[in-house]
């Protein structure tokens, strides 16, 4: 298939191979985020169908048919989801928590910081490491919060919800997938 060129609308356009579109089951719920390859190969074989499209529009043409490139797709029939394991801790992920703020100072946060330094014994779990500005995380070296006088402005948690696997792999989810996936809890 090849591909129709779209009309400057001002929107990025995400390289072919990076591009993602979300998967949802029959029954609404995400699952996970395809490659474009895979999700036009589930519509043309007629196994999901287009719940929204590429927001510029664009069209993908073979000799006999068109396809209007996905951004969210829904399988036409329902597929029992038997695991869910817990939600790995990723920088992605992790940021995506903290919205990208620093948890001492509000800022923006660039890097990452384990409260309870590791050379103290602080273990790497969503619990302990925070976003971070680069300040903030220099200021603090391996010291405790104690030791500084400083708080937290939001007690860190594991993420929970069925979104949050989906999340912590993809670095930029598409604004039209944000209905589906819900409020994010922490």
């Amino acid at each position: 298939m090849a591909d129709q060129r779209p009309a400057s609308t001002g929107l990025s356009v995400v390289p072919w191979g990076r591009r993602r579109v979300l998967l949802l089951n029959a029954t609404f719920e995400p699952l996970t985020a395809l490659p474009l390859r895979r999700a036009v190969v589930l519509v043309v074989c007629g196994k999901a169908e287009v719940v929204h499209g590429d927001p510029t529009g664009m069209v993908m043409h073979s000799a006999t048919s068109s396809v209007e490139i996905p951004s969210v797709i829904r399988l036409s029939s329902y597929v029992r989801v038997p695991y869910r394991g817990r939600v790995p801790l990723t920088r992605a992920g992790l940021m995506h928590r903290d919205r990208y703020r620093c948890a001492y100072c509000g800022g923006r946060a660039e890097t990452i910081d384990h409260v309870v330094p590791r050379s103290r014994g602080g273990p790497h779990t969503w619990q302990n490491c925070v976003a971070s500005c680069a300040r903030c995380n220099h200021k603090k070296a391996d010291k405790l919060l104690s030791e500084l006088g400083w708080r937290l402005r939001v007690v860190p948690a594991a993420p929970r919800g069925p979104h949050w696997r989906l999340l912590a792999g993809v670095a930029d989810a598409d604004p039209l997938w944000l209905p589906y996936l819900g409020e994010p809890a922490a």
